[in-house]
């Protein structure tokens, strides 16, 4: 369900450049029992099961000391501010641009994937730094989620994206506006037209149009982002 995804597209090539290290780690592996048991039922009842913080625990712990088993004496990711331990969780912080431009500053992110009923609070006390949130619904497990984080961390990572310039013109990286309207071609489609300010090679222009277009897309659709004066 996870290394599927990061064996295409921009993270896979990320990876195989040794730009990227990612690896995907078996909660079970970390259990102590005959059956690798990772759940078990809430205490005060109710429906469905909950992650144990046990195997939670063993799993960041041997991540953690087996990083840095393998860091040079000089190389940086020990100091506080290095690294994140993730949670994911419907109740956490929303993933946006910042969160994940503050992610991809970091030496080292671990991310938890919960399930089920949720995960033993413990782990959200005191294991986990962040828990985040890809948005207000609820999904099968945190899979799909730290998929998500991963992608929107990794093409913030200097060298991830070839075109760094495309990146730092995404939506929301523009002051937090949406991007504006692109077109390509053929000029004419269908009856349909290009506007002209896009065709006449004057760049001034063209910026203060996608400036303004950013600006009413933004207005339109997603007015949250328009910081109030």
């Amino acid at each position: 369900m996870v290394e599927g995804p990061l064996r295409e597209g921009i993270v896979a090539r990320a990876i195989a450049s040794g730009v990227l290290d990612v690896r995907v780690h078996d909660l079970r592996e970390f259990t102590t029992d005959r059956h690798r048991v990772v759940d078990d039922v809430p205490f005060g009842g109710g429906p469905g099961m909950v992650l144990k913080p046990e195997p939670l625990f063993a799993a960041v712990e041997a991540i953690l000391a087996q990083r840095s088993a393998g860091m040079a004496p000089e190389e940086p990711g020990r100091g506080e501010g290095g690294r994140a331990i993730v949670l994911t969780s419907p109740d956490g912080e929303p993933l946006t641009h910042d969160v994940a431009a503050r992610l991809s500053a970091l030496d080292h992110l671990v991310i938890l994937c919960g399930r089920y009923e949720g995960v033993d609070e413990r782990v959200r006390e005191h294991l986990a730094t962040d828990a985040i949130s890809i948005g207000d619904y609820v999904l099968s497990g945190g899979e799909l989620p730290a998929l998500v984080i991963v992608d929107a961390v990794a093409r913030l990572v200097p060298g991830v994206v070839g075109d760094a310039a495309s990146v730092a013109g995404d939506t929301f990286a523009r002051d937090g506006l949406l991007d504006y309207p692109q077109y390509t071609r053929p000029a004419e489609f269908r009856g349909m037209g290009v506007p002209p300010v896009l065709l006449s090679g004057h760049h001034a222009e063209i910026e203060k149009w996608r400036r303004e277009q950013a600006l009413e897309r933004t207005r339109r659709l997603r007015p949250d982002l328009i910081p109030e004066k």
